[in-house]
């Protein structure tokens, strides 16, 4: 049985329940904890959505984030760093600092091992492509 359905029959069990933590009758207080193990519930679902679209997330190419990583040599720059051909030093620096930003391995670590192999393999593409248009800037 899938773990993300137990965790919801579990979270519908105990909300429905007239025997919780802190007895439904007293509104406000007894709402309280039912809130909370809905919230962690949202959370949990969340955290999983996020996954599953980091992991099939494609960039504008079409190639998803596996396909990238082969071929991270060859990326065009401008692509990578999601800018228009002979964009100026600054919109280059603009647009490297907002990727870095969300890329960054450290953003990224309260995710899981994947998505922070992932980041840190975009990242690498980003510093990568701000390295060869300084260059040639």
């Amino acid at each position: 049985m899938n773990k993300g359905l137990i965790y919801l029959i579990g979270a519908i069990l105990y909300v429905l329940f007239p025997r919780d933590l802190v007895p439904d009758f007293l509104a406000g207080w007894g709402w309280l904890d039912d809130a909370v193990v809905l919230y962690f519930l949202w959370r949990y679902y969340r955290r999983q959505r996020l996954l599953r679209q980091s992991a099939n997330r494609s960039d504008q190419t079409g190639h998803t984030v596996d396909d990238r990583q082969s071929r991270t040599g060859d990326a065009n720059p401008y692509a990578v760093l999601e800018i228009e051909p002979g964009a100026s030093k600054e919109e280059i620096k603009a647009a490297y600092r907002r990727l870095a930003a969300q890329y960054h391995p450290d953003k990224v670590q309260h995710l899981g091992r994947d998505i922070q192999e992932l980041a840190e393999t975009r990242f690498k593409e980003i510093q990568q492509a701000y390295d060869t248009l300084m260059k040639q800037a």
